[in-house]
């Protein structure tokens, strides 16, 4: 992981097992179109965010309680040059239990500024970690905006 890849962190008072159940849950706190699953791994699920666009997954590490690992094996973003930007990258997530309160660190390694989507994307994760999942994890419903693009 390089120092300039996004991350984002949230608490909440959730067990990481929990945590990591409702990650896997994705259109239940992202508000995307959804198919295939992300509950075990090597689970394959796309992403579709209308139009052309897609985003193809595969789960690459689970550890119950610790962590979570998705490749983005495919991808096209047709309101970018690079279409394919985020093909090869991975969604991470790691967490952390004490004491009830569950820590996770979010990143998009990958994603940095040096990236044309960077601008849109960096302000998107904010809101979908900070905002949206936070919400489901507290209240279990997600926080749902229009794309940025």
């Amino acid at each position: 992981m390089g120092n300039n890849d996004f991350n984002c962190s949230l608490s909440a008072n959730i067990s990481a097992a929990e945590a990591i159940k409702k990650i896997s849950n994705v259109p239940a706190w992202w508000g995307v179109a959804f198919s295939g699953s992300a509950e075990k791994p090597n689970d394959t699920f796309t992403i579709k965010m209308g139009g052309e666009s897609f985003f193809n997954f595969t789960v690459t590490e689970l550890i119950p309680g610790k962590r979570i690992v998705w490749l983005i094996t495919d991808c096209n973003m047709p309101w970018y040059a690079d279409k394919k930007e985020w093909a090869n990258t991975r969604l991470i997530f790691d967490l952390n239990e004490h004491n009830g309160i569950t820590t996770l660190q979010f990143t998009h390694e990958g994603l940095t500024p040096e990236v044309e989507c960077y601008k849109d994307c960096a302000p998107g994760w904010t809101h979908w970690i900070n905002t949206s999942l936070l919400s489901y994890f507290t209240t279990g419903e997600g926080v749902f905006r229009a794309p940025t693009k």
